[in-house]
């Protein structure tokens, strides 16, 4: 279910600030039209942190409506509280697995971390998926703590972030005899995680190329590694370009320049500089993205 591409969404806003329900409808449409396994609701990319706890639910029962793929929610929160009702009404509304980030800001010691997805795993009879990005979240959550959590048997996989392709192999290694997978959480280093035995990506640049990233996984993951690489290699300027502010803001961005949805987003994220919006326009127009 969570093999190949799994697009991190954006969240358009409309001219008012509000969700803007329709546009998310013509990026599921968009993203499901490039091939992709499912796709990633309220994450990151989907500014989630700024989302009302109303907004959060509106949207992920709207995924469950539009979506022809599986649906991955994000339900994560620094207050475990939180986290257990997102994720109650995320199973309540159907999807197929929560995503649940590592504590940020309180972060936590091990117990607390153990506690923390133990609690929400029990909470709800879906697939948890943890998310470990220790540049938002200031912890980076241990190979050996994630391999614990392994064990527990709706704890399914993990989005890793952390840049470390030898930590993705620890993870591997350590969870070998577990029913548990690793999914790339950084576009960039989708190929090498293939290569050491992850499953897929949850990705940014599939918002903008989701066929281009279906070929990468494909291809890496049927042994075609020469295909595999002119896939990352031509995509490597896009990767560059849509991390070269804070996610989501480039990204934002893209799907305006495309005409998928407007590009506002919440305070306190503001638009993309001038510069780096002439190398994005660039880019974007080398791909065949825009005109």
């Amino acid at each position: 279910m969570f093999e190949g591409v799994l697009p991190a969404l954006v969240t358009p806003f409309s001219k008012d600030n509000t969700i803007d329900f329709e546009s998310f409808r013509k990026i599921v449409t968009f993203v499901e039209e490039g091939g992709v396994s499912g796709i990633v609701a309220c994450g990151t990319t989907g500014e989630s942190a700024t989302l009302a706890m109303a907004e959060h639910k509106q949207l992920i029962n709207l995924s469950m409506d539009c979506a022809n793929v599986p649906v991955i929610a994000g339900t994560g929160s620094n207050n475990t509280v939180e986290a257990v009702e997102l994720t109650r009404h995320a199973a309540d509304a159907g999807v197929d697995a929560a995503l649940v980030i590592s504590p940020y800001y309180n972060k936590s010691n091990k117990a607390g971390l153990l506690a923390h997805f133990k609690t929400i795993a029990d909470s709800a009879d879906i697939p948890i998926i943890l998310y470990n990005v220790p540049s938002r979240t200031g912890q980076d959550v241990s190979a050996e703590i994630i391999a614990e959590l392994a064990k527990v048997g709706n704890i399914v996989a993990v989005k890793e972030a952390s840049g470390n392709v030898e930590k993705v192999s620890r993870i591997l290694e350590l969870t070998a005899d577990e029913d548990f997978e690793v999914l790339s959480g950084e576009d960039g280093l989708t190929l090498p995680i293939i290569s050491l035995g992850g499953i897929g990506v949850i990705s940014v640049v599939a918002n903008v190329v989701p066929g281009m990233m279906v070929k990468l996984v494909e291809a890496a993951r049927n042994g075609d590694l020469k295909t595999a690489r002119e896939m990352h290699f031509r995509m490597a300027p896009l990767t560059r370009a849509l991390f070269s502010e804070i996610n989501p803001i480039p990204v934002k961005r893209a799907v305006e320049l495309m005409g998928l949805a407007r590009g506002d987003l919440r305070l306190p994220l503001a638009q993309l500089s001038e510069g780096n919006d002439m190398i994005l326009k660039n880019v974007l127009r080398e791909l065949g993205c825009i005109a």
